[in-house]
């Protein structure tokens, strides 16, 4: 049997970041995934993702979310890539509501650069916009979005080359402690390991059978449509990247037009789901329930649906990421269960999990993350 110092179950945005990071410290990685990362079968994917810093889930987010944002600088200067794009963002809703009212806090309680805007002058700035009266925005000149599929290459990419092991079409099947470390079963062999870290994403509850209860899998559509009228309106200069609440604590989500068609998509809201027999195409149903808010918040951006593909969050019951030991096995790492929020993360969370297999403080405070005894 096989021996390594590390040990990667899952190779999507968490686990090829950790696999890259591990490498480049001369720490020997072998990582598996199920499939040949990048794909399209887990939650890392979709063209693009939401990166933003006033985050409003949680002002203890955005250190985190700060050093995420460097690397992936760093790690397109590595690469000679391109995988952030910066169009800033708007948090709109209700002022004393989670998206609006949440993004004002993390800005003030960390002095970022940003700015109140009344309805009025939100829809006079960004007319692709309609909102209520009493709705208000947060723009913040930190955000924009990532390539998903070329973040999780670039990280594979420069993993492999420090010189990481890293299997494609290989699941990891079950785990077992032995001594201090660990045994790895997969599909096709058992290799040994010091540390294992655990980051399959919606196949996480299966490698944490004692745990599984706390983790919610959920299916959730993804649109692309061509706009039906003013499209200018929704270039990336005009039009930033947007949460906006709706309805009480009911979010959409959208890009800027980027070839032709804007994504948009539902937050949360998605049906419970089996990552082996999940629901990968989206109905006609589907398509009309989104293309309704968007005809009520975003006149003209809902003309033909041109795209449909489906991803899965892994849920907390609080939302809150699980992120480090396993208390009754500390050789075991987990990263992972985002809950919907995560991808714009991976690269503090690689950082995150290499200084923790070389026994060093993190730079950021994972306290928030712990998993329970």
């Amino acid at each position: 049997m096989r021996h390594f110092e590390v040990a990667i179950a899952g190779l999507g945005a968490m686990g090829s970041a950790a696999a890259y990071h591990l490498s480049r410290r001369g720490i020997e990685v072998i990582g598996f995934d199920r499939f040949l990362p990048p794909h399209t079968k887990g939650s890392s994917h979709g063209e693009t993702r939401i990166i933003r810093v006033a985050y409003f889930e949680d002002p203890r987010y955005v250190p985190f979310v700060s050093r995420a944002w460097s690397l992936w600088l760093d790690l397109e200067m590595e690469r000679e890539t391109s995988l952030l794009r910066q169009t800033g963002g708007l948090m709109i809703g209700p002022p004393d509501g989670p998206v609006a009212g949440g993004a004002l806090k993390s800005a003030l309680a960390h002095d970022l650069p940003h700015e109140r805007l009344d309805a009025e002058t939100l829809m006079r700035r960004y007319p692709a916009h309609r909102v209520e009266p009493g709705d208000v925005a947060v723009w913040e000149p930190q955000a924009g979005f990532l390539d998903p599929e070329g973040c999780v290459a670039a990280h594979v990419q420069g993993a492999r080359i420090a010189g990481a092991e890293l299997h494609g079409d290989e699941p990891v099947l079950e785990w077992r402690p032995e001594g201090a470390g660990v045994v790895v079963r997969t599909a096709k062999e058992e290799y040994g390991a010091d540390r294992l870290i655990l980051a399959a994403g919606a196949w996480l509850p299966r490698l944490l059978p004692g745990r599984s209860a706390a983790f919610t899998v959920t299916r959730q559509p993804l649109f692309w449509f061509e706009p039906s009228e003013n499209a200018a309106l929704f270039d990336p200069g005009r039009f930033p990247i947007f949460i906006r609440e709706h309805q009480p604590r009911r979010y959409i989500y959208g890009f800027p037009m980027l070839g032709g068609r804007i994504k948009f998509a539902i937050h949360m809201e998605g049906e419970v789901a089996d990552p082996d027999t999940l629901r990968r195409t989206a109905g006609d149903e589907e398509v009309e329930a989104i293309r309704a808010i968007l005809d009520r918040c975003l006149p003209g951006a809902a003309g033909t649906c041109v795209e449909r593909a489906v991803c899965m969050y892994t849920n907390t019951a609080d939302e809150h990421f699980r992120l480090g030991p396993l208390p009754e096995h500390p050789q075991v790492l987990v990263a992972s269960c985002c809950s919907g929020h995560g991808f714009k993360f991976a690269p503090a969370v690689g950082e995150a999990l290499a200084d923790l297999v070389e026994g060093k403080d993190p730079q950021v405070d994972l306290g928030l993350f712990a998993l329970e005894s």
